[in-house]
């Protein structure tokens, strides 16, 4: 692992985010474990966002960001295929606004840092993803923990949609049901989920996005030190 490499993509991100929205992050923090490299905000609202929020305007904040966001990723997995010398295949954001935290994380075509030891037992993990993941969907067909530090998690889920969720898709609702999943999806997770008890730590942040294409959702969870 390459620490060098990490302080530059989060220099990098941090400069890229003060540059558009007029403010940087307080925290900018980016780990590499296998094939992703995870980039994790603290502390990034812009006096406009915060206005927004303090009206309610949750929505608009998260669809405003998303827009600039999606824009800035390309630039962003540019120089990370430089930086590391691979090819990013696959790109995912979120952000909690109430945290005042968010996730970058990118998905690279072969590994690029070690693989992270963990005494977590993954198997209750992913069952409990799937438990919660059913009381809003459906069980995933296929889940994947991937242990990025002792205190960040990745999961992938693959096989998550229901035919509701492809027909609104089809029909260009795709934003609505973003945001309306993310909301739901995140209270069920921290209401419901066991995950205190598992990882033997309080969970921090839980945030999840989804490849619709593709018909996969990446989760990453943030445990406090």
């Amino acid at each position: 692992m390459d620490l060098k490499k990490e302080e530059y993509i989060s220099s990098y991100i941090s400069k890229l985010l003060r540059k558009k929205f007029g403010r940087g992050p307080r925290s900018c923090q980016t780990t590499v474990s296998q094939n992703y490299l995870v980039t994790y905000i603290g502390g990034f609202l812009s006096p406009m966002e915060d206005v927004l929020l303090q009206q309610g305007q949750n929505k608009y904040v998260d669809y405003a960001r998303n827009v600039i966001i999606t824009h800035l990723l390309d630039e962003i997995k540019g120089v990370i295929q430089i930086t590391f010398d691979l090819e990013v295949e696959e790109y995912y954001h979120d952000w909690n606004l109430p945290n005042n935290s968010g996730i970058l994380t990118f998905v690279l075509d072969s590994e690029a840092g070690q693989r992270i030891k963990t005494d977590i037992d993954i198997q209750r993990l992913e069952l409990e993803v799937g438990r919660i993941s059913l009381l809003v969907e459906k069980v995933p067909d296929k889940i994947n923990t991937c242990p990025i530090s002792p205190s960040i998690f990745v999961i992938e889920r693959r096989g998550i949609l229901i035919q509701i969720e492809k027909a609104l898709i089809d029909k260009g609702f795709e934003n609505e049901l973003r945001f309306t999943k993310d909301e739901l999806e995140k209270s069920y997770f921290h209401r419901y989920g066991r995950f205190e008890e598992i990882f033997h730590r309080s969970v921090r942040d839980i945030f999840i996005d989804w490849n619709f294409k593709e018909d996969k959702s990446l989760m990453v969870f943030i445990l406090n030190p």
